[in-house]
């Protein structure tokens, strides 16, 4: 049953804790079966409830799953491997669509700013004891946030869009607590759920965002928390839009008690407006990243909220990191100020070659998604013979796996390095790998 490997410990949290141990080392392979409760529990010399207890803790982490009488196994893709292992590795010569990055071209220039930033550093030193968010800073995004709609609320600063998300649930939910996640999604916070004993619940997406009869579902069922990204969603590049917005806000508004996190993924590089859906709820909080105009590496987002939601995630902050570089901040804030990123100027480039290449698929039978952002998502058949062919043909995308769980197979296409002359051809190598058929999107949602 086990082969060689020998679980231990004498406690519930040990015995998972040797189980996950070795289902992140390959020593458990997926599919593989666990002991009975029962007899887990005598080759340890422990109570049963003991052995259930660690069990519990595993399913609800994603490691194992149980079916009834035929017993626990390790799950096929346990969230300890991590979706961003589902990749491709893009040979020497081929051309790589799938990892999701801006357009170097499109970022700012960062030297100016950041000297800028370690000189007024060198005057004004920050010591222990300050304030954790450069004052700025938090004036220009209280002032955006308002003229987007988005509730008032105090103002902090973390390390990108997923450290604020993480420190939100943190703060809110216990282990074995639902959250109900777009799907597909974003891969990192699929991983993330899971990761902090939570559970995922799957909500529906169309181009419009998520579908509210399966946010509905989802929070009859006990989901304690949402989590919508509003515009540039990752894969799909969907966008919440004004009536979806008023439809999902009248089911939040019959849910008063659930926790709303919305991610703002497509600040500064999109041209949909922002229809934010905080207000209906007595926790909510709302993350803006740089990452996607300024570039990955400025690991910072603003992050606001209610009062107690915001007062509980800077508590927190201040017993680890203590704060996000008022270094970086203060480059952040020149880079805002000075206009170093013409947002529109972005949000079309990135269009054009959206529209261009969905445009291209359409002519050749293939339906694909993407109303706002960097990416393309195509449903297919068979995602891994497509990813395949397609990397035969000179074109690495990501597959579908990554992004989703219960919807059905797709790959996404990064469109924001494509030129004019490279789209046509890979919308041919797209039809040719794929096949014409019914689109992706097709009926409701993704489905």
């Amino acid at each position: 049953m086990l082969g060689e490997y020998m679980i231990t410990g004498r406690r519930a949290v040990e015995i998972a804790a040797s189980v996950e141990q070795a289902v992140a080392a390959g020593e458990l392979e997926p599919g593989q079966l666990l002991p009975p409760m029962r007899e887990l529990a005598d080759l340890l010399g422990v109570n049963p409830n003991t052995v259930a207890a660690a069990y519990r803790t595993l399913r609800e982490r994603g490691v194992i799953e149980t079916a009834g009488r035929r017993g626990s196994r390790v799950r096929s893709r346990p969230a300890t491997t991590g979706r961003e292992y589902i990749r491709v590795e893009v040979p020497e010569g081929v051309r790589d669509l799938a990892d999701g990055n801006p357009d170097p071209a499109l970022l700012p220039r960062l030297a100016e700013v950041f000297a800028a930033a370690a000189e007024q550093g060198d005057r004004e030193p920050v010591l222990y004891g300050a304030g954790a968010v450069e004052p700025e800073l938090a004036r220009i995004a209280r002032a955006e946030l308002d003229a987007d709609g988005v509730p008032d609320g105090p103002v902090a600063v973390t390390s990108g869009s997923l450290d604020a998300i993480e420190r939100v649930l943190a703060v809110h939910l216990k282990q074995g607590d639902a959250v109900a996640v777009e799907d597909p999604g974003w891969g990192s916070a699929l991983d993330l759920v899971p990761a902090l004993g939570l559970r995922v619940v799957p909500v529906g997406v169309d181009d419009e965002g998520p579908l509210p009869d399966d946010v509905r579902k989802a929070l009859e069922g006990g989901a304690r928390a949402l989590i919508v990204t509003d515009r540039a969603q990752n894969p799909t590049g969907a966008a919440v839009s004004a009536a979806r917005a008023r439809a999902l806000r009248s089911v939040l508004r019959e849910h008063p008690e659930t926790l709303l996190i919305e991610d703002d993924h497509g600040y500064r590089i999109v041209d949909q407006p922002l229809h934010p859906l905080a207000g209906g709820t007595r926790s909510w909080a709302f993350v803006r990243s740089v990452a996607k105009a300024y570039g990955p590496d400025l690991r910072l987002a603003v992050l606001t909220g209610d009062a107690a939601t915001l007062d509980r995630v800077r508590g927190r902050q201040r017993l680890g990191p203590g704060w996000v570089s008022r270094l970086v901040q203060r480059a952040v804030v020149r880079l805002w100020s000075g206009g170093a990123v013409d947002a529109v100027s972005v949000a079309a480039a990135y269009g054009r070659r959206r529209d261009t290449l969905i445009g291209a698929l359409a002519r050749r039978g293939i339906e694909a998604h993407g109303v706002s952002g960097m990416n393309v998502w195509i449903r297919v058949p068979d995602e891994t013979g497509a990813v395949a062919r397609l990397l035969h043909a000179g074109w690495a995308v990501a597959p579908g796996a990554r992004f989703r769980m219960s919807a059905p197979q797709g790959i996404r296409i990064t469109v924001s390095t494509l030129t004019e002359e490279e789209i046509g051809r890979v919308a041919e190598a797209v039809a040719s790998a794929i096949g014409p058929g019914p689109g992706a999107g097709a009926g409701t949602g993704y489905a």
